[in-house]
Order: C-alpha cells, then structure tokens, then sequence
C-alpha cells in the first residue's frame, strides 16, 4: 500500500512545490497514513486545510483502505 500511497501523493506533490512545500510519507498503519509536511507548508496556517481537504481526500478516494491522514 506504501507504494499506492507514494504515487498519489506525487499527484499533489507539483501543487505543494508550486508553493514551496512539499509531503514526504513517514508511515502507513491500520489504514492510518501518516505524513509530514515541509518547505513553507510548515507553520502555514492553510496547512491543516491542505492536510485534510486535500491530502487525505485525494487519498482516501484513490486508496479505500485509507481511514486518516495525520501530519506528525
């Protein structure tokens, strides 16, 4: 599932970039995907919207087995 999870997130990764962001995976367990978030998204006050209205959408649509996505 790791591998799913990594070509999803290189369909948002161009967006964050664009931004001078970026989400690196830190860890898949119990359908619980846990990323972080770097570049300008760190102290982003949009960051949770991008974690959760994008990130998580985007992955939970492509990958069923996905519950949460939550930054650490």
């Amino acid at each position: 599932m790791e591998q799913e999870i990594e070509e999803v997130l290189d369909k948002i990764r161009p967006a964050l970039q664009a931004d001078g962001g970026d989400v690196e995976l830190v860890d898949v367990e119990n359908g619980i995907v846990s990323v972080r978030l770097t570049g300008a998204c760190v102290g982003c006050p949009l960051a949770s919207v991008t974690l959760k209205h994008g990130i998580e959408r985007l992955l939970k649509n492509e990958i069923p087995e996905v519950e949460e996505v939550k930054s650490v």
